[in-house]
Order: C-alpha cells, then sequence, then structure tokens
C-alpha cells in the first residue's frame, strides 16, 4: 500500500534552517508529482510546493518562495524540502503528499517549530 513518511521535525530559532525528508513507498515514485502542505494551529491546511514527477519543475506557495526548496531523489523515492530562513509563522506540522487516481495519500507530519 501507498506509504509516505516524513522526517526532520525540529525546534529552530528564527533565521535557521531545517530540512525535512519524506520517504515513499507502495508506488513507483518517479512517476508521480509530490508535494509539501503545513498545517498551523487553529489555520487550514497549505499548500507549500510542488515538484513534477520526471522534468523536476518546481511551484512554491508565496509564502516560502525563496525561501524553501523541494527536491527529489527518485533513485530513494525521497522528497525534500529544504527551508531556509525561517519565520515563527512557518511554525506548523508539514506533510508530503502524493495523488494517485486521484486518491489522496498522506503522511503522518512532522511538527516544525520556529521560536526563539
Amino acid at each position: 500500500q501507498v506509504q509516505l513518511v516524513e522526517s526532520g521535525r525540529g525546534l529552530v530559532q528564527p533565521g535557521g534552517s531545517l530540512r525535512l525528508s519524506c520517504i515513499a513507498s507502495g508506488f513507483t515514485f518517479s512517476s508521480y508529482a509530490m508535494s509539501w502542505y503545513r498545517q498551523a494551529p487553529g489555520k487550514e491546511r497549505e499548500w507549500v510546493a510542488s515538484i513534477t514527477a520526471t522534468s523536476g519543475n518546481t511551484l512554491y506557495a508565496n509564502s516560502v518562495k525563496d525561501r524553501f526548496t523541494i527536491y527529489r531523489a527518485n533513485a530513494g523515492n525521497t522528497v525534500y524540502l529544504q527551508m531556509n530562513s525561517l519565520k515563527p509563522e512557518d511554525t506548523a506540522v508539514y506533510c508530503c503528499k502524493v495523488v494517485i487516481s486521484r486518491r489522496h495519500y498522506w503522511g503522518q507530519g512532522t511538527q516544525v517549530t520556529v521560536s526563539s
């Protein structure tokens, strides 16, 4: 079955960096676009970034553009989210997602806290 497992949770100071990983299994990873979402306490889930399957084209939410980088390693079935210049408002649970045959699969999420 499809599984997505995130890692890289942490507490960082404003201005710091963190890298999240999402390891996928149960499907042909290299054939599907992957996305990162986040949900802050009391807020709706928000799309963060996406990367296409083969060309590796990327898209970012305006709130993270020029600070976050999404990339993938198809050989390792892993998608990453490199987060730089972190702000307190980036505090959230971050999840990766894949859509296969119009069904959405989510990981369990990993907590990122940005605080001094």
